[in-house]
């Protein structure tokens, strides 16, 4: 099974967002960010989407299988 890393926290604080805030834009709990940043859930396609086009960065930047 491929190693999943996740890079959101990094891209989230550089747009100043709080994990609260970040949820709230793409329509998901603050726990799902949290467990997304450990690298424990891995996301739909729409919400990487979703996330992508708040943060700013492509997806594949974001999210990454090894």
């Amino acid at each position: 099974m491929a190693e999943f890393e996740c890079r959101l926290k990094k891209y989230r604080q550089m747009k100043d967002l709080t994990q609260e805030q970040l949820a709230e834009k793409v329509g998901v709990r603050r726990e799902t960010i949290m467990r997304l940043e450990k690298a424990q859930y891995n996301p739909s396609l729409k919400l990487a989407i979703d996330i992508s086009r708040v943060v700013e960065a492509p997806i594949e930047e974001i999210f990454i299988f090894k």
